[in-house]
C-alpha cells in the first residue's frame, strides 16, 4: 500500500509507497504532452455547444461563474500537486487517498473517477456518432459509434507516448478554434461589425441589456449548475503525473497555468461572444461559436465547429480510456480488482485494464437506439458524473488536511506548497456545499442529485465483502499501525 512511516522526506523514506507499480508505468510523456493535456482536460466540449444555454440562464454573468468556478478548482489542483509531488511513488490521488484516509477512500475515489469517465465515455460515444452524421446522414449509428471505439482502443494500446501526441493534437484543435474565435470576434468589434439594423459589436454589449446580473441573483445560481460539468477532467493532469518525464517540473508548471487558460479560453472567448451578440440573442440549443463565425461571413461555419466538437468529444473519451485503464490498474495492485487488471503489455501499457473501459464504452453503441429518451437520458447520467467528480475533488482536499496534520514536516520542505493552506481547503469546501444547494434549485439536476447516493450504496456494499479479505484487513492493519507511528513522531516534534 501506498504509504510513509515517518514524516520523513518522502523521496528518502525506504517505507515509502513500497507497491510493485514502482517499476511499471513508463515516464515516457514530455512536458508538451502534459501541457497539452492540462489544457484539454481544462476545455471541455460543455464550453462550446453549452455555453449558449448557460449564456441564456446567466446573461454576462456567467463570466464571473467561470471565474469563480476556475479560482475554486485551481486550489484543488494545487493540493493535488502539493500531495503527489510529496511522495513521487504515487501514480494518482487514489494512491494518497488511501496512503492518507485510509484503503477505503482509495477504493471509493478509485472506482468513483472510473465510473465517472465511463459515463462520460458513453456520452461521448454516443454524441460522436451523431455528429458524424452532418456528413453522413445516411450512414447507421452503431457504425462511427463503434468505430470511435475500435479508434481509441488503437490509439491507446502501443505505448502511453503514442496517447500523449493523439491528445496534443486534440487539444491543439480546440485551442485554435478558441483562438481563432477571440481574433475574429476582437476584428469585429474594433470594426463596430453591425449584425443587424440596431445591434453593433462593442464591448458595452455586456451591461447594455440589464446588466452583469440581468436574470436576478437565481439566475446567476443556476449558471454554476450549469458551468460546473464544464470543469471535469480537470484533475487528468495527476492521473498523468506517473507517466510523465520530470514530475517535479512538469507538474507544477501545468498546475499553475490553469488560471491563465482558464482566463483567456473560457472569460475571454466568453466575453468576445457577447460584445459580438447581445446575450439576449442567444438561443440556449445552439452553438455561440456558430452564431458568430456565421456573423462574419464565415458559410462553412457550422462544418467547422462541427469537427471542432467531434474532436472534443474524441478528446474526452480518449482522456477517459487513459485514465480509467490507469485507475483500474492502480486499484488491481491494491488488491481493489482483479489481478488479471494490473498487468503491464510489453511496451509497459496496461492493456487488460483498456479492454475493461473500452467494454462498456459498448453501452452508448446501445444506447443510440434508446429513442427520444437518450437526451434526457444523458443529462441525468452527465449530471451525476459531474457529481461524482466533485466527490474525487473533494477526497484530495481532506487527503491535503490529513497530509498537514500528519506529516508537517514533509509540507515544511515542500517546494509546491498550496497558497493559503487550510484556510483555502475549506473555502473550497464550502464552495462544494453552495454547488451541491445549487443543483436542487433545477428539477434535472435535483434529480441526478437524488439518484447518485445509488452509486455509492453499491460501491459500499462491494467494499464490505472486500473488508474481510485477509489482504484488505493486513492492509487496514499496515494503515492503522502508520497512523499511530506518525502521530507519536509528530507529538514529539511539537515537544522537541
Amino acid at each position: 500500500m501506498p504509504g510513509s512511516s515517518t514524516p520523513a522526506s518522502a523521496t528518502d523514506n525506504p517505507a515509502a509507497v513500497t507497491s510493485s507499480k514502482d517499476p511499471g508505468l513508463a515516464r515516457s510523456m514530455s512536458s508538451r504532452h502534459i501541457q497539452l493535456l492540462a489544457i484539454g482536460g481544462a476545455i471541455g466540449t460543455g464550453l462550446f455547444m453549452g455555453s449558449g444555454k448557460t449564456i441564456s440562464v446567466a446573461g454576462p454573468s456567467v463570466i464571473f461563474v467561470y471565474m469563480i468556478i476556475g479560482f475554486m478548482l485551481y486550489f484543488v489542483m494545487r493540493a493535488m500537486g502539493e500531495l503527489l509531488l510529496s511522495n513521487l511513488r504515487y501514480k494518482s490521488f487514489s494512491d494518497f487517498a488511501a496512503d492518507l484516509l485510509g484503503p477505503w477512500a482509495g477504493f471509493f475515489t478509485g472506482w468513483t473517477y472510473w465510473f465517472c469517465w465511463v459515463v462520460t465515455g458513453i456520452a461521448d460515444v454516443v454524441a460522436i456518432a451523431h455528429y458524424v452524421t452532418f456528413w453522413w446522414a445516411e450512414i447507421p449509428l452503431w457504425i462511427p459509434a463503434l468505430a470511435c471505439i475500435v479508434l481509441l482502443l488503437a490509439l491507446n494500446l502501443p505505448t502511453v507516448k503514442a496517447f500523449g501526441e493523439t491528445e496534443f493534437w486534440f487539444a491543439l484543435i480546440k485551442i485554435i478554434a478558441i483562438l481563432t474565435l477571440i481574433v475574429v470576434g476582437l476584428v469585429m468589434i474594433l470594426t463596430r461589425f453591425e449584425s443587424e439594423p440596431g445591434t453593433t459589436a462593442g464591448f458595452e454589449n455586456l451591461w447594455a441589456n440589464g446588466g452583469f446580473f440581468p436574470t436576478g441573483p437565481m439566475g446567476f445560481v443556476a449558471g454554476f449548475q450549469i458551468a460546473v460539468f464544464a470543469f471535469v477532467g480537470i484533475e487528468l493532469v495527476g492521473t498523468a503525473a506517473a507517466e510523465t518525464k520530470d514530475p517535479e517540473k512538469n507538474l507544477p508548471k501545468a498546475i499553475n497555468s490553469i488560471p491563465l487558460r482558464i482566463m483567456l479560453f473560457y472569460v475571454g472567448a466568453l466575453v468576445v461572444l457577447m460584445s459580438v451578440i447581445p446575450w439576449t440573442d442567444f438561443n440556449a440549443e445552439e452553438s455561440p461559436f456558430v452564431g458568430m463565425f456565421a456573423l462574419a461571413g464565415l458559410g462553412t461555419a457550422a462544418a467547422v465547429v462541427n469537427f471542432v466538437v467531434l474532436t472534443s468529444a474524441a478528446s474526452s473519451a480518449n482522456s477517459g480510456i487513459y485514465s480509467t485503464s490507469r485507475m483500474v490498474f492502480g486499484l488491481a495492485h491494491d488488491g481493489d480488482a482483479p489481478k488479471a487488471f494490473g498487468r503491464l503489455s510489453r511496451r509497459k501499457v496496461p492493456q487488460n485494464a483498456l479492454f475493461f473501459s473500452c467494454t462498456f464504452l459498448l453501452a452508448g453503441v446501445v444506447l443510440l437506439y434508446a429513442g427520444d429518451s437518450v437526451s434526457a437520458a444523458f443529462t441525468l447520467v452527465t449530471t451525476i458524473s459531474a457529481l461524482c467528480f466533485m466527490f474525487v475533488w473533494t477526497i484530495i482536499l481532506f487527503s491535503y488536511l490529513t497530509y498537514r496534520r500528519r506529516r508537517p514536516q514533509l509540507h515544511a520542505e515542500s517546494k509546491f506548497k498550496l497558497p493559503g493552506g487550510r484556510v483555502m481547503v475549506y473555502v473550497v469546501l464550502a464552495f462544494f456545499v453552495f454547488i451541491v444547494w445549487a443543483l436542487t434549485t433545477q428539477p434535472d439536476t435535483l434529480t441526478a442529485l437524488l439518484v447518485t447516493p445509488i452509486w455509492f450504496a453499491l460501491l459500499g456494499g462491494a467494499y464490505a465483502l472486500l473488508r474481510r479479505t485477509p489482504l484488505h484487513q493486513a492492509r487496514v492493519a499496515e494503515y492503522k499501525a502508520m497512523a499511530e507511528a506518525e502521530r507519536k513522531a509528530v507529538e514529539q516534534l511539537s515537544r522537541a
